[in-house]
């Protein structure tokens, strides 16, 4: 089983999650023949093989080992690569669907419905998405304008091309989530999970970070962002 362990460093004025995975195996068994694949910190897979060994299947089990080795590794989908949306939901109250929010398995991502809030209208709402789990939620082309989403938990959503102009963000864990194009002018971030998510291409035109929780690398990426004013990346640590 994977297994790994979690660190925290400062960097300026926010803080820096640095993760540290463990070598890992898996082990198939078939025909009389055993395959090992393992891979350790530099993520090399290697084989050994005992008795009759069947190429085809070595190939295979191996080929998936090195697959889980990966897919192990990095963050979910949602904030590396664009998924295959479902499509647009038929319900005629799924926008009030945020003022509800998921009910299981907040922190991973996990649903009983998925929260389809594509399209949506939430300007300046200002007390029903307060402290609500909106984990795994699509969020396309939604309107959050001047929203208060203080301590939401968006865990895996896929926002792309959706607006949070002025949204406050305080408190709220929002770990890897595609913010691709999205528009985060004068967005607040204080005290927020950002660990995982991605902001390519998205207007960060004075938005505000305050000890915020962020891992290196995509502290890296979002400082390439060239909309953030100068005292945000002062703040974030930028180089």
């Amino acid at each position: 089983m994977a297994m790994s362990s979690l660190s925290f460093k400062f960097v300026g004025h926010s803080i820096v999650d640095v993760h540290t995975i463990k070598p890992r195996s898996i082990c198939f068994n078939h025909l009389h023949s055993r395959i090992r694949c393992s891979d350790g910190s530099n993520d090399n897979v290697s084989i050994q093989v005992k008795t009759s060994p069947v190429e085809r299947f070595k190939s295979i089990a191996c080929g998936l080992c090195a697959v889980w080795a990966v897919t192990a590794t990095y963050p979910t989908f949602a904030a590396t690569s664009t998924p295959r949306l479902p499509p647009l939901s038929n319900d005629p109250n799924r926008c009030e669907r945020a003022f509800v929010g998921n009910t299981i398995g907040q922190a991973n991502g996990v649903y009983d419905k998925p929260i389809d809030l594509r399209s949506c209208d939430f300007t300046n709402e200002k007390t029903n998405l307060r402290g609500k789990s909106l984990a795994a939620a699509l969020m396309s082309d939604a309107k959050f304008d001047g929203a208060d989403m203080s301590e939401v938990i968006m865990s895996k959503a896929y926002a792309v091309g959706a607006s949070f102009k002025g949204v406050d963000f305080s408190n709220a864990v929002i770990d890897r989530v595609n913010f691709g194009k999205a528009n985060m002018q004068d967005a607040v971030f204080r005290n927020t999970v950002l660990s995982g998510s991605t902001f390519v291409d998205a207007n960060l035109e004075g938005a505000k970070f305050e000890d915020t929780i962020i891992g290196y690398i995509d502290l890296q990426k979002l400082c390439t962002n060239q909309t953030l004013s100068d005292e945000g990346r002062d703040i974030l640590g930028c180089r």
